[in-house]
């Protein structure tokens, strides 16, 4: 399943350059990510693009953080069809969605070469007595921001749901020190429009009538944005 795997003793140098917006969110005003893992001995592992790191179904054995890559959350219906739920990235947490269930819901796969860091929950109560409390902060704010999405896709069309989506991919780019105008988006058009309960030839036109505009330059996977304030005019706030 891995590629490689070692163990560390995360240290806080080695832990700040990789954490992006969960900072604020788990860590609060007294502390951060680094400074609770500090000292905690993880797995570090290698992953490989259209590889598992989760699979539905499998027994929970732990969290995974993202230290690099692009990811892709979905969970499976008795069909065999697959619904996106979310495309996790640098300093962002895998498999949290099982921490009360026996087995993991969600397949999630790399959609780009990456790496992630082993948490096992046995070690998280002995070496991490406040994390989860800090979780539960962390997950009431994905369950708002999940609700906000669903609400979103309610009310939006088209266009709307496609620029809210290239606008969130930026911002959250632009929150890990990278461009919010050069995106690389290694998820499929079909990923996009599962996630955002869309066709992909809606997408797709989508896409295409945004770049007619002048407001994006499409090339293949890459995605320039031209005019951001005309695109965050297109889309509806998600507050």
């Amino acid at each position: 399943m891995w590629d490689t795997a070692s163990h560390v003793m995360l240290d806080t140098a080695g832990v700040a350059p990789f954490l992006g917006v969960q900072r604020d969110v788990v860590g609060g005003s007294g502390g951060s990510w680094e400074r609770m893992l500090q000292g905690t001995p993880l797995v570090k592992r290698r992953v490989r693009r259209k590889q598992h790191v989760i699979r539905a179904g499998q027994p929970f054995r732990g969290l995974f953080l993202v230290q690099s890559g692009v990811f892709k959350s979905a969970l499976i219906s008795e069909d065999g069809r697959e619904r996106v739920t979310a495309f996790p990235m640098r300093g962002e947490l895998l498999g949290q969605e099982a921490l009360d269930l026996a087995v993991y819901p969600c397949h999630v796969t790399a959609l780009d070469d990456g790496e992630v860091w082993e948490l096992q929950p046995f070690l998280l109560r002995q070496c991490l007595p406040g994390f989860q409390e800090r979780l539960s902060g962390m997950l009431a704010s994905e369950i708002r921001r999940d609700w906000q999405w669903m609400l979103a896709l309610g009310s939006l069309n088209a266009e709307q749901r496609v620029t809210s989506f290239l606008l969130d991919y930026s911002t959250r780019l632009a929150e890990r020190g990278f461009s919010a105008t050069q995106m690389l988006l290694c998820m499929t058009r079909a990923d996009i429009g599962s996630f955002l309960a869309m066709q992909i030839e809606t997408v797709v036109r989508t896409l295409h009538r945004l770049q007619d505009q002048g407001l994006i330059e499409i090339s293949r996977s890459h995605i320039r944005i031209v005019d951001l304030p005309s695109l965050r005019a297109q889309s509806k706030t998600l507050n």
